[in-house]
């Protein structure tokens, strides 16, 4: 027993030393060996939009509510939309999780807006045979808001555009200037921007400002050797096994990646993700538009069949919601709005085209500046507005304009067939009689000089009597 208690108390002590010495260090280094045994993935495939902004958003809030070690970026884009790529920087920098980017698999890249995202990674890797770079501003879009880690001055202008236009070249000149002076307020933000990412994580800043200034890219291997990435791996086993052990800043504080041999969960968009990103595409909430437009119009032509209402109001309001998502111009909804306007005067007024292709040019031109943005994936196909501007024409103008022609036809049924229809007198007497018109026998009622054998015009029905006057157009018939 003496042993044993001797025992006991050599562990206490022991446990107590070690913890005594060990909170110091910890308080300075976490180990993240992980609450959970799983590295989450999720990927960033295609254009970069409001969708990747949730997507990547519910990744890491996943990654942090289940403890996982780390969580893999998978990158293959072409860029995207500034804000929502502005978006994604500032939800891995403030990630309580690491985040590891890897552009994967081979042949893929991560161009303009994905250059950034994987500069603010915690580890920036990426596959053999793959590239990133080609970052200028210009194929990003969008405006140059800063976010955190960007310090450049928004109002940096090149001294020779604030000086007064000395050569007289009028207009033209200013607005070159304008636009000289906006895109390199743009490039500069941007400079800053991926310059303080590179800083922050200890990357190549020089090669990030030749990314944005001259488009530069670069392969996977030379990435590397130039300090741009930290790792290669051919797949995520590899890449998981090469940022074990490194030493990641999250917030103030120094952390261990433990993540080799762990098994990888992939987190897939969710369903509403899914639609989200479907309708922040220009071409859909285009196509979305014109729909309700449609179901507005034979609604309002036709009212109480509400199917086109019904879709017709749906379709609109997701159009316009999509289109909120995006950087849009309003001149080009107006234009869109007054050339459908135009084109359905046309179709109730015929003007001999002339409003009809005025209605089709303005849309065309309003459809094409819809959406103010370059960046890549983000442009309305010239064949969709094309294919639309003939639908459109087509549908409004021979459509609504048979219907208005069918609507000044005489109609063909009923007692109001019978208006203005010819009539021979059989009998008279006083201001009424009987009278033969379609081939029926009908009791009549009119002037009192009517006699029989003479051609009347119907001008009213009156239950089952005609209304009819002398139709002068017409000579009695004799008879012999």
């Amino acid at each position: 027993m003496r042993v044993l208690n001797r025992l006991r108390r050599l562990v206490a002590a022991a446990v107590a030393l070690t913890t005594a010495v060990g909170l110091p260090a910890a308080a300075q280094k976490t180990d993240i060996s992980g609450k959970g045994s799983v590295v989450l993935m999720a990927a960033i495939e295609g254009p970069i939009g409001p969708a990747t902004v949730r997507h990547v958003g519910r990744a890491i809030g996943l990654a942090e509510e289940r403890g996982a070690p780390a969580l893999v970026l998978r990158l293959n884009t072409p860029g995207g939309l500034a804000d929502s790529m502005r978006e994604i920087i500032s939800q891995v920098l403030a990630s309580p999780v690491p985040v590891i980017g890897y552009v994967a698999p081979a042949g893929a890249h991560a161009a303009s807006a994905g250059t950034y995202i994987l500069y603010a990674t915690h580890v920036a890797a990426m596959a053999p045979a793959t590239n990133l770079g080609a970052a200028t501003p210009v194929q990003l879009g969008g405006s140059p808001d800063t976010v955190p880690g960007g310090d450049g001055d928004k109002n940096d202008r090149p001294a020779g555009d604030r000086s007064p236009d000395k050569g007289g070249s009028g207009r033209n000149t200013d607005l070159m200037g304008s636009e000289q002076a906006m895109s390199a307020k743009m490039t500069n933000d941007s400079v800053a921007l991926i310059r303080s990412l590179a800083r922050l994580r200890g990357r190549n800043a020089d090669w990030a400002e030749r990314a944005v200034r001259e488009a530069a890219s670069l392969p996977a291997t030379e990435a590397l050797e130039m300090d741009v990435i930290d790792v290669v791996a051919r797949d995520v086993d590899e890449l998981l096994d090469a940022a074990d052990g490194r030493m990641v800043e999250i917030g103030r504080t120094s952390h261990k990646l433990t993540v080799a041999g762990l098994p990888v969960e992939r987190i897939d968009m969710t369903t509403t993700t899914r639609i989200l990103s479907l309708l922040s595409n220009p071409n859909v909430a285009l196509i979305l538009m014109m729909i309700g437009v449609y179901g507005l119009i034979f609604e309002f032509w036709n009212p109480g069949s509400v199917g086109p209402g019904v879709i017709g109001a749906i379709s609109l309001t997701l159009g316009l919601y999509a289109l909120n998502m995006l950087p849009f111009s309003y001149a080009g909804l107006a234009l869109i709005g007054l050339g459908v306007a135009f084109m359905v005067v046309e179709a109730l007024t015929p003007t001999v085209g002339v409003v009809g292709i005025g209605g089709l040019v303005a849309f065309i031109i309003g459809a094409s500046m819809l959406v103010d943005t370059d960046a890549p994936g983000f442009q309305i196909s010239w064949w969709l507005i094309g294919t639309l501007a003939v639908i459109s024409g087509a549908v409004l103008v021979l459509v609504l304009g048979a219907a208005l022609r069918s609507y000044r036809h005489k109609p063909v049924s009923g007692q109001a067939r019978m208006i203005g229809a010819p009539a021979d007198v059989l009998e008279w007497q006083g201001s009424e009689g009987y009278v033969w018109a379609e081939g029926e026998r009908w009791h009549a009622a009119g002037a009192e000089d009517l006699c029989a054998g003479q051609t009347v015009q119907v001008r009213n029905v009156n239950g089952l009597t005609l209304v009819v006057n002398a139709d002068h157009d017409a000579q009695p018939e004799r008879e012999h």
